[in-house]
């Protein structure tokens, strides 16, 4: 052991979004009860790689006393995590997955019925194009005075009655907080909060923690813009439901 620079992780900051965990190159943070967490000192090489994918600002660096780098063990542990994001696992829910991430998990979902009924034409509530957020325009006049939902991308898939329970008569961004640039959301919703000046927000994401991260980015857009607007927020289980 000796003393070097390694990650520290601030449990009273940490909220369990997971950002950290697929951005730690080296497989050194999990996700353990809802915290991040150095699983071993020796995986960890210092450099802050995670730091800026924090939006709780819960990873610092500092010196201390630690297991030196070991660029065999990431080795295996990266390994380890390939196979078992290609491996589904037993059981249907760990309080600690061994891939680090609660939403990267896999899971069968089994139903007791599926809706075979064929007879009614379901229609597109969709009312304008297009809907990813790197795509939408600022100044778009669906935009203007209304009650945009911000919805993650994985939404619409789970909750099968989505275009009419959520999605009638309002404008819609989708987005991934897990896989997409948080910052470059932040700064593209705050320019159409500030020149739209809509109604509200409604912010639709899953259940699983990095999900989450949609909020967030709602709420620095709103602070960003400087506007005030109320945000609320659904959350959707994996197997369908509104929590």
């Amino acid at each position: 052991m000796k003393v070097r620079e390694i990650v520290r992780i601030d449990e009273e900051k940490c909220d369990g979004c997971g950002l950290c965990v697929p951005n730690c190159a080296e497989g050194a943070i999990k996700i353990i009860d809802g915290k991040a967490k150095l699983i071993t000192d020796a995986l960890c090489d210092g450099l802050g790689a995670c730091l800026g994918h924090c939006p709780q600002g819960a990873i610092t660096i500092i010196s201390r006393t630690a297991d030196e780098y070991d660029e065999e063990l990431v080795k295996s542990e990266l390994a380890r995590k390939e196979k078992c994001h290609t491996t589904e696992p037993h059981g249907e829910s760990s309080k600690s997955l061994a891939c680090g991430c609660p939403g990267s998990v896999a899971r069968t979902l089994k139903k007791t019925q599926t809706n075979t009924d064929t007879s009614a034409k379901i229609e597109s509530e969709l009312t304008h194009w297009p809907v990813q957020m790197h795509l939408v325009p600022t100044g778009a006049t669906y935009f203007k005075n209304a009650d945009i939902l911000l919805v993650a991308d994985c939404v619409p898939f789970a909750y099968a009655d989505f275009h009419r329970k959520i999605l009638k008569g309002k404008p819609v961004i989708i987005g991934c907080p897990k896989l997409d640039d948080a910052e470059s959301y932040v700064n593209k919703l705050s320019r159409i909060l500030r020149e739209s000046t809509p109604n509200s927000i409604t912010v639709v994401h899953m259940e699983v923690p990095c999900c989450s991260g949609l909020s967030r980015i709602a709420k620095l857009a709103k602070e960003y813009a400087d506007v005030e607007i109320p945000i609320y927020d659904l959350e959707v289980s994996v197997d369908g439901h509104i929590k």
